[in-house]
């Protein structure tokens, strides 16, 4: 079996919404559910040994504008959220991160020597992450905060517009240049997470803050959970301009299995083949090379390959990287290494011996 650390997922906000209907999130994530994607017998089972957890901000659920008679949709950008609802509910979600790891259900990592241990014992090695920053202020005092409880990894926008940036729609077929970048207060926030070691995830941004954030940070290129927009022509998938840019900065990208940005047609069908994914993948290496390419599936956020289901259905995406001609060594750095050496560089730790 080969273990795999996933770079993106959404796990948090499905066991804070269970919790708000009288679920115990520590039950439901070890005691395993049928609800979602990940839970810890299921990740066991399929290899899952860790990832970056998201803290997300939800402002109903997103639907997806039906397709016209040629398959082309705009969903409209969810509306600005303010900024102290969302403080309360970010506080939830870090609470339950904290109550995990108080309860001994995972190991809540702030540095590369915590995931490596939690990884070698069997403990489930999770990186929080925050997706979407409406719960930081302009003075960004809340990220020190976020940062002393675990927080090592941020997306200064969800697909949506904040104080820090512009978020791109979800929308087929589609160009990421769809506004403006980042803002003054998005500058401070890079440069306050060059400064701590927070790794910036450029999922979600619009091309133009995509540049701003190259030309400003001085970390490794990485968007956790994105695919190939000359395969798939979503708004929320990379240019092969954008590819080579992560490819010079020895970035990384995180395959997205978000079947709508898996897909040719872009459509939201689960019965979308494991040979989709591969075809990204293969992208992925020829553009970037081996060494930039990584999982980020968001599971519990994102309808995903039926063949794959949920975390326990990884090594089906594995044997099939094995029958297209991938390698021990190939595999070990699409499913875990990649990542750790990243979170190692954005992290400012020394590099591994």
């Amino acid at each position: 079996m080969e273990t795999v650390f996933d770079g993106h997922n959404d796990v948090l906000l499905r066991l804070w919404r269970n919790s708000r209907e009288g679920s115990d999130p520590v039950d439901e994530f070890t005691g395993g559910t049928k609800k979602g994607h990940i839970d810890l017998p299921r990740a066991r089972q399929g290899g899952l040994a860790g990832g970056l957890c998201a803290i997300y901000i939800p402002a109903g659920e997103l639907v997806l504008k039906e397709p016209d008679s040629r398959g082309r949709y705009t969903t409209p950008l969810s509306p600005p959220l303010e900024r102290a609802p969302s403080l309360d509910i970010a506080l939830q979600m870090a609470a339950i991160a904290l109550k995990l790891e108080r309860a001994g259900a995972w190991k809540l990592c702030r540095d590369s020597a915590d995931v490596a241990g939690a990884m070698a014992t069997g403990k489930f090695a999770a990186v929080l992450h925050m997706e979407g920053c409406e719960a930081i202020g302009a003075d960004l005092a809340e990220l020190e905060v976020f940062y002393a409880a675990g927080l090592r990894s941020l997306g200064p926008v969800w697909s949506r517009n904040n104080i820090f940036g512009h978020g791109v729609p979800f929308a087929y077929p589609m160009d990421p240049d769809t506004g403006p970048g980042i803002t003054e207060a998005g500058r401070a926030l890079v440069r306050e997470c060059n400064r701590l070691g927070i790794l910036i995830d450029l999922s979600h941004i619009t091309e133009k803050g995509f540049w701003d954030v190259a030309e400003l940070s001085d970390q490794p290129l990485v968007a956790s959970h994105s695919n190939v927009h000359a395969i798939t022509p979503v708004a929320r998938n990379l240019t092969d301009k954008q590819l080579d840019a992560i490819k010079e900065s020895n970035g990384l990208v995180g395959l997205n299995f978000a079947v709508t940005m898996l897909r040719t047609d872009g459509r939201d069908k689960a019965d979308t083949p494991i040979d989709e994914m591969i075809r990204h993948i293969d992208y992925l290496v020829e553009r970037l090379g081996v060494d930039g390419v990584a999982l980020g599936s968001d599971f519990d956020g994102a309808l995903i390959p039926q063949a794959i289901g949920s975390a326990a259905g990884l090594q089906n995406l594995v044997a099939g990287l094995r029958e297209a001609g991938y390698g021990n060594a190939e595999l070990a750095k699409i499913c875990r290494e990649n990542w750790l050496r990243v979170l190692r560089s954005a992290w400012h730790e020394k590099p591994a011996a």
